[in-house]
């Protein structure tokens, strides 16, 4: 005998389901027949450009050239042509501080993927997808590898810093993630580009879209003048502004004062260099890590527990020493509920400096807000004890300094992944310079970080135009931009 039809019980198991109509003809034209293709999102956003009234036209029928950079694995020099990684792109700008360099034959050979001012940058694959910037004008000779798209446009029919701006909106982003939905991880075909419906406005708009980035990127950079001069600051108290460190690869040390001292029988720890370094912040007045900061560990919940949605989970690839990325992980509502008094504890505050100690070890960030998320045990968080000796804004300076970093370069060991123990870190020689001197470095950092701040909130201002060019019209998305000219 059948069960009576329980209405109730048949709503939830639909609840989460979404349908999407499609006609056969449409299907006959894309890549895949996935469901997950056709959601709604991709479905209401191709639909929303449709109506938008603007011209609408491929991503090949605008560009002259779509290529990608070089499929190989490059020997990276100390020196030489920049090599753009995908982590080096932004959204609306290139990260100068993420590089390495390729020799001048290699880039030669390269040409194709060769980038000049002008070319539109998309990273393709992982987990930087999707992220989209404009080659600037005064950019030196650069390659890029092959998780990154290049786009030279037809400058007569779009604005490269307005396509940049559109592939950044969300209208951009959600055909390049329909098309990147993969098994493991996100990536779109080269051949999946051309198809890529673009929105073409009046080129007075696009000037306009270009005009805010441009003025975005020069806020950036004046930001990264006054960081530099408070590092410059700091290192001439510190009379380390010109050191050179020693090449010489040869120390001779006894057993008891290498081993018996260090517990270290590795030659590497013994250079000149780390030993010169830290003998001259010796001379001055100094402290060490331990004694000017109190150190928290975070956790490693596991994998198991990542999710798309829920708590941001920060890990050491997801900041640097100028800021915080979106977190790639994030941990799911099950963990979060059946741990949630730990979880209080474990969100940083405001004016605590994220240290990482795996990995890219010795990367340092001081947080201008209480956190909403916690990080990787790979991040460790220091906070002043004392801040009338110390302030937090210089001790980060100093942490990121080359005198830190040599000190991590000397002690960090691992043969896959770097590691540096949180003993050796307490050891850590610090210079404590004059708090009228700290009190100066910390305001250039602090307007530095504002600068960069308002860069951030351009390119945002510039990536919401589009879009609301497209749901409104070009009037009330020029009215919007207009608020921000006069920043």
């Amino acid at each position: 005998m059948s069960s009576p039809f329980n209405e109730a019980r048949y709503k939830a198991l639909l609840e989460g389901l979404e349908i999407s109509e499609i006609k056969k003809f449409d299907l006959e034209n894309q890549f895949t027949i996935g469901a997950e293709f056709y959601s709604k999102q991709f479905v209401k956003s191709l639909q929303k450009l449709k109506e938008s009234g603007f011209e609408i036209q491929n991503l090949s029928d605008i560009t002259t050239l779509i290529t990608d950079g070089d499929h190989g694995a490059p020997n990276y020099q100390e020196k030489g042509v920049l090599y753009l990684l995908s982590e080096s792109i932004k959204i609306g700008y290139i990260d100068e501080s993420i590089f390495r360099y390729i020799t001048e034959e290699l880039h030669i050979e390269l040409k194709r993927s060769s980038l000049r001012p002008g070319d539109v940058v998309v990273t393709k694959t992982g987990i930087y997808f999707g992220k989209s910037a404009v080659i600037p004008e005064n950019f030196p000779e650069a390659n890029t590898s092959a998780h990154v798209g290049k786009i030279s446009v037809k400058k007569e029919r779009i604005n490269p810093y307005y396509l940049s701006a559109f592939i950044n909106s969300k209208y951009g982003y959600l055909q390049f993630r329909r098309r990147g939905i993969k098994a493991t991880r996100p990536e779109i075909k080269l051949i999946e580009f051309n198809d890529i419906k673009i929105v073409i406005p009046s080129y007075g708009f696009q000037l306009n879209v270009e005009e805010l980035t441009q003025k975005a990127n020069f806020i950036r950079q004046q930001s990264f003048k006054i960081f530099s001069q408070a590092a410059s600051i700091l290192l001439d108290s510190i009379g380390l502004k010109y050191f050179q460190p020693s090449a010489d690869p040869i120390n001779i040390k006894g057993f008891k004062e290498s081993f018996l001292s260090t517990g270290r029988l590795d030659a590497e720890y013994y250079q000149k260099k780390y030993e010169e370094i830290i003998n001259h912040i010796k001379t001055q007045k100094y402290n060490l890590l331990g004694n000017l900061v109190s150190i928290k560990k975070s956790i490693e919940p596991g994998s198991e527990v990542y999710s798309d949605e829920g708590l941001p989970f920060l890990r050491v690839s997801d900041y640097n020493k100028f800021g915080i990325n979106e977190p790639e992980k994030k941990l799911n509502d099950r963990f979060c509920r059946e741990n949630e008094a730990l979880i209080e504890k474990l969100k940083p505050k405001k004016e605590t400096i994220l240290f990482s100690k795996d990995g890219s070890v010795g990367t340092a960030y001081m947080l201008r807000n209480d956190a909403d998320f916690i990080t990787s045990g790979a991040i460790l968080h220091l906070n002043v004890k004392q801040k009338e000796e110390v302030i937090p804004e210089y001790l980060t300076l100093v942490l990121n300094s080359k005198l830190v970093q040599m000190q991590a370069e000397r002690d960090a060991g691992g043969s896959i992944i770097m590691h540096w123990r949180v003993a050796e870190i307490e050891n850590v020689v610090v210079p404590i310079i004059d708090f009228t001197k700290q009190k100066e470095i910390a305001a250039l950092v602090e307007e530095s970080f504002r600068l960069k701040s308002l860069s951030e909130q351009l390119l945002e201002a510039a990536k919401r135009a589009v879009e609301i060019a497209i749901e409104e019209n070009e009037e009330v998305a020029l009215n919007y931009l207009n608020e921000f000219q006069q920043v």
